[in-house]
C-alpha cells in the first residue's frame, strides 16, 4: 500500500487509503440501531453479550471500564442491583450508574443460565 508518488517518470500516484474517509470520534448510536443489536443479541440467544451491550449503552462507561465489571459488582446473591458503582481507570474516580430493567433482566437471564 503505497501512499507516495514514485521517483521514476512512468509510475503514478497512488491514492491515499483514507481519502474521502470520516476519521476521528464516530457519531452515538442512533435508537434505531441500539434496538437492532438488542434484537439480534436476543434473536441468537447470547445472554452474556446482551447484558453487557445493555450496560455498556445505559452506563455510558468506557471500555475498559467495562470489561474490567465483575459479577460482584452489578449482581449481589444472584439478582442484579438497581445502582452498581466502579473506580474509572482514566480519572481514578469512582462513577455511580443506574441499572435500568432491562439491563437488570439481562444480566438476571445471564445468571440464571
Amino acid at each position: 500500500m503505497d501512499t507516495y508518488v514514485h521517483s521514476r517518470i512512468d509510475s503514478r500516484v497512488t491514492r491515499p487509503w483514507n481519502k474521502d474517509k470520516f476519521s476521528g470520534a464516530k457519531p452515538p448510536l442512533s435508537p434505531k440501531h441500539v434496538w437492532a443489536v438488542r434484537t439480534r443479541l436476543q434473536l441468537l440467544e447470547r445472554l452474556r453479550d446482551l447484558a453487557l451491550f445493555n450496560l455498556a449503552i445505559e452506563s455510558k462507561l468506557r471500555g475498559c471500564n467495562l470489561v474490567s465489571l465483575r459479577i460482584a459488582d452489578v449482581a449481589s446473591h444472584g439478582r442484579a442491583v438497581d445502582r452498581a458503582s466502579v473506580r474509572q481507570r482514566k480519572t481514578g474516580r469512582p462513577a455511580r450508574f443506574e441499572i435500568t430493567e432491562q439491563a437488570r433482566q439481562a444480566i438476571d437471564d445471564y445468571l440464571s443460565q
